[in-house]
């Protein structure tokens, strides 16, 4: 659990949970700037989009291998070091994929870059939530992520554009600079603090005992499927489906990143007061908006306002974030980093079950639908954790 913060964090707050934000914000790009950039890289290294697409699905796998194997591993390295390590590691994971010469290297680089994602997230919101007061911990968790929320506005056209412009291969460049300068400014303003001594690897493996932290962990590996399930082919859908211009694709994306701006501060502000309540209305506005983009699909008009409303969904990330130290106990970090395997699980199945659909001949359109029944699962899970709670209580009163 996240301690008050001392008189002397109070001041610090601000500028290590904007270095941290930094990190979210060049983990953001890339994430969602590969997707944005499949048609070109699929293009150049001669695959269909559907097989580019598991380019995607390696950094996803890298995340949900990366987070637990790294947190038990550096569970005795103190959080500062261990932050400026992730970034050093991602950085050149990024600046390989840009060197890619082949679809199998990309492959095997996008793994490599994914490896210290969760790690990397999991550590920030504990740093971040260890600023904070008690009852403010979702929004500390909500600054940090917000990096990465900003860089579906910023970072992702950005590198869409650049990407069109001089190269695919730019953009993870962009990426590379971007977390090497994360790393000197985490080095420079985390704070200096040593690994609690009675840290260990057996610890932080606690958390996998607790049933709690499971149902958490698939709340967000299936509900959060829905949104990447329409993201990742959404540069597609807008091309052949909308028959847009490719010019077009940079606006929609700063749209959805809008969206999930929007969602991630006003979803934090909600679970600082109402934890579970929120991740369920959460994941019901993703089935209702994920079930229009079908239907929205054939005219920019629509489009844009359903793809911001599905934006919205990603508050989801900084809600079971704080979940997860509220059930995780003394593993703290293992439970905090597997939320983001969690969630590049769901990068992972979303896109999958996607492409399926779209090579099945179900087209653009289908997506829509998979990424609803994706989030709709991800309520039944949340329904199920949330009567395990009151099960719990009832038990415990008795």
């Amino acid at each position: 659990m996240s301690a008050h913060p001392s008189a002397r964090s109070a001041p610090s707050a601000g500028p290590v949970q904007l270095a941290l934000a930094l990190g979210g914000f060049a983990i953001g790009t890339t994430e969602f700037a590969s997707m944005s950039l499949l048609p070109d890289f699929a293009r150049a290294l001669g695959v269909d989009e559907p097989t580019a697409g598991h380019a995607i699905s390696a950094y996803a796998l890298g995340v949900v291998v990366g987070a637990p194997v790294i947190a038990v591993l550096a569970a005795r390295i103190a959080r500062r070091t261990l932050l400026v390590g992730l970034m050093v590691l991602f950085a050149i994971g990024n600046g390989l994929s840009a060197l890619s010469p082949t679809f199998e290297t990309m492959v095997i680089f996008r793994f490599l870059s994914g490896l210290p994602h969760g790690a990397y997230f999991g550590v920030a919101a504990l740093v971040a939530a260890s600023l904070a007061a008690p009852d403010k911990r979702a929004s500390a968790v909500a600054r940090v992520m917000i990096g990465l929320t900003v860089a579906t506005i910023v970072g992702v056209p950005l590198a869409n554009a650049v990407g069109q412009w001089i190269g695919w291969r730019w953009g993870f460049v962009i990426v590379s600079v971007l977390a090497a300068l994360t790393a000197v400014s985490v080095f420079l303003l985390a704070p200096r603090e040593p690994a609690p001594k009675d840290a260990s690897p057996l610890r932080e493996l606690s958390a996998l005992a607790s049933r709690r932290v499971w149902l958490t962990l698939g709340i967000g590996a299936i509900g959060f499927g829905g949104m990447f399930a329409v993201y990742t082919y959404l540069a597609s859908t807008l091309i052949e489906v909308t028959h847009a211009s490719p010019a077009a694709l940079p606006g929609v994306l700063m749209v959805f990143g809008l969206g999930m701006t929007a969602g991630t501060l006003v979803c934090a502000w909600a679970a600082d007061r109402a934890l579970m309540p929120a991740v369920g209305a959460i994941l019901l506005w993703s089935v209702a908006s994920l079930a229009l983009y079908p239907m929205a699909v054939g005219s920019l008009w629509t489009l844009v306002p359903v793809v911001f409303l599905i934006g919205c969904g990603g508050g989801l990330g900084a809600a079971l974030q704080t979940r997860l130290m509220d059930v995780a106990g003394e593993a703290q970090t293992l439970a905090a980093a597997l939320n983001h395997s969690a969630f590049n699980t769901a990068n992972a199945l979303g896109p999958w079950l996607a492409g399926l659909a779209v090579a099945g001949g179900f087209g653009w359109r289908s997506t829509g639908w998979v990424g609803c029944a994706l989030a709709a699962g991800g309520f039944v899970i949340w329904a199920i954790a949330v009567w395990d709670d009151r099960r719990e209580r009832a038990m415990a009163a008795a």
